[in-house]
């Protein structure tokens, strides 16, 4: 049976979790869809990749996130001169102590902020591999563990290529999901008129959180039930991107993680104590395309990875929406599924 204690904790989820949304969305008009997604992968301990055009509020809902929640905040501008050690950090020699002392660079928070990220040349880039995967840093053979919770919000602009440097597929790899913002309805535009015309939202944003609350929520999450069902549904997906004709690389057995892990944080925003197909299904587009790579064909014939996914989302077999298993306790879930909801 469910603990009295696990009750408690999905609940606490639920609340601050909503409130740390309203705040965030107080700031982003009319994008409910890419706000979630947000949350859901902070609270399933990954980094979010933010790719869209200028203008639409990527850096706001980053800064409006990280001004959310009561925690360490550091912005990196990525630029072409940018060294990895203005991100992992330094060691110097005091002349007093006479004696080598590290100097934490930008990565040492716990938001971090990387904006434009693909600005800054691939050594640069490669700084992150090790925070965002092992959460620590090692300089000169002495390795210092990160702030917990950790995540880093990135943004890139993938219409202006001058001057950037595309990615490698190892730090895609690393980024739970990917979302674009798009444009706002014009009613959304109206409102954000009324709002931003004076002083910035940003600035009167107070925390909702804790750090040690999201903390916490993490913790919940991680007792979430994924039944045999569903992990077979998420591997079944991610295998499929591995021999599909029109891509030349599919998903790796990371990103089979990553989708089992944000799909137990949407159970865990939704109230529930166990994931559901929906939840891998919604997740699917935003964990596993950004790591895909089409074939020229495919490109030649203007298909996109997230057409891809799409596709194989129809091809795929889906356990029964009833789907319900049991917990480690022996519990039978005994919950309809809901509506899938698709980021």
């Amino acid at each position: 049976m469910t603990t009295y204690d696990e009750r408690s904790s999905l609940s606490d989820l639920t609340s601050t979790a909503e409130q740390v949304r309203r705040s965030v969305e107080s700031v982003i008009e009319g994008k409910p869809e890419a706000v979630r997604l947000a949350l859901t992968v902070l609270l399933a301990e990954g980094h979010l990749l933010i790719e869209d055009v200028p203008g639409v509020g990527k850096t706001m809902l980053a800064k409006a996130l990280a001004k959310s929640v009561d925690c360490s905040v550091r912005r990196i501008q990525f630029t072409p001169d940018l060294l990895p050690s203005d991100i992992t950090g330094v060691s110097v020699f005091d002349q007093q102590r006479r004696d080598f002392e590290f100097k934490p660079g930008a990565i040492f928070a716990q938001i971090v902020i990387g904006d434009e990220i693909n600005r800054a040349s691939p050594k640069t880039q490669s700084a992150l591999l090790e925070s965002m995967e092992e959460r620590q840093v090692t300089i000169d053979g002495q390795t210092y563990e990160l702030p917990s919770p950790f995540m880093v919000v990135a943004t890139q602009n993938p219409i202006e290529m001058e001057g950037t440097y595309a990615l490698p597929e190892a730090q895609r790899d690393r980024f739970m999901a990917r979302l674009s913002i798009g444009y706002p309805s014009a009613e959304a535009e109206l409102e954000m008129l009324d709002v931003h015309g004076g002083i910035s939202p940003l600035t009167d944003l107070q925390p909702v959180a804790h750090a040690h609350d999201i903390q916490k929520l993490i913790d919940a999450v991680r007792t979430v039930h994924v039944s045999d069902a569903v992990r077979r549904y998420a591997v079944d997906l991610v295998t499929a991107t591995r021999s599909h004709p029109e891509l030349r690389l599919g998903a790796s057995p990371r990103a089979t993680l990553h989708l089992l892990r944000a799909a137990k944080a949407t159970a865990a925003l939704a109230g529930r104590e166990f994931a559901l197909p929906d939840d891998v299904q919604a997740l699917a587009v935003a964990v596993l395309a950004h790591r895909l790579l089409p074939t020229a064909q495919a490109q030649l014939n203007r298909r996109t990875a997230e057409q891809v996914v799409e596709e194989i989302l129809q091809r795929t077999p889906v356990p029964a929406a009833d789907t319900r298993g049991k917990s480690p306790a022996g519990q039978v879930y005994n919950q309809q599924a809901p509506d899938a909801r698709r980021y």
